[in-house]
């Protein structure tokens, strides 16, 4: 069994972040992981987007032609990676600051108003943590436990505060 999934959106939306607690997630949970980001040339503002693949079999090729799954957080990455979602497969889109347009019929597409959630929890920058609530449930080998310790032992020990707040915010998206 393996997760194929894209994440995008402009550098400082937590694009990375979200690649890297899905990698930390398979990897306590002592899955095969392959993170690959992906950087614009401006970095914070530019473009940037990452590739994660998780199983429970060897990977044998990091390269992801078409993802089971994705997360994208702003207008140019829909644009962008709404094509490299296979059919039957899973979009969760920023529907706070993303127009869905025609989208596609052959997939599920989750409208997440992720900016609107993170407004009202306090802190904008989860935006990205509400919309991995939302796509938590459509992976196959991971689940909420795994995440919250990946957040642990990523930000848990640094920043305790921030554990929280994203807890918070992966469970709004979950609700949504």
């Amino acid at each position: 069994m393996m997760d194929k999934v894209l994440l995008a959106g402009f550098g400082g939306q937590g694009v990375m972040f979200i690649g890297k607690i899905l990698a930390y997630s398979g990897m306590l949970g002592s899955r095969e992981i392959c993170w690959i980001p992906s950087y614009g040339p401006e970095m914070r503002g530019g473009t940037a987007n990452c590739s994660v693949i998780i199983a429970d079999e060897e990977i044998h090729s990091p390269v992801i032609e078409l993802a089971d799954a994705g997360i994208v957080l702003n207008q140019p990455s829909y644009e962008k990676f709404l094509p490299r979602i296979k059919p039957g497969g899973v979009l969760v889109v920023n529907s706070s600051i993303i127009d869905l347009g025609a989208g596609r019929q052959d997939i599920e597409i989750i409208p997440v108003p992720a900016s609107d959630i993170a407004n009202q929890i306090g802190n904008p920058s989860l935006a990205n943590m509400v919309c991995l609530g939302a796509l938590l449930d459509k992976l196959t080998l991971l689940d909420m436990a795994s995440v919250e310790k990946a957040l642990d032992a990523v930000v848990g020990k640094k920043k305790p505060e921030l554990y929280g707040l994203n807890v918070t915010a992966i469970k709004r998206g979950m609700g949504n």
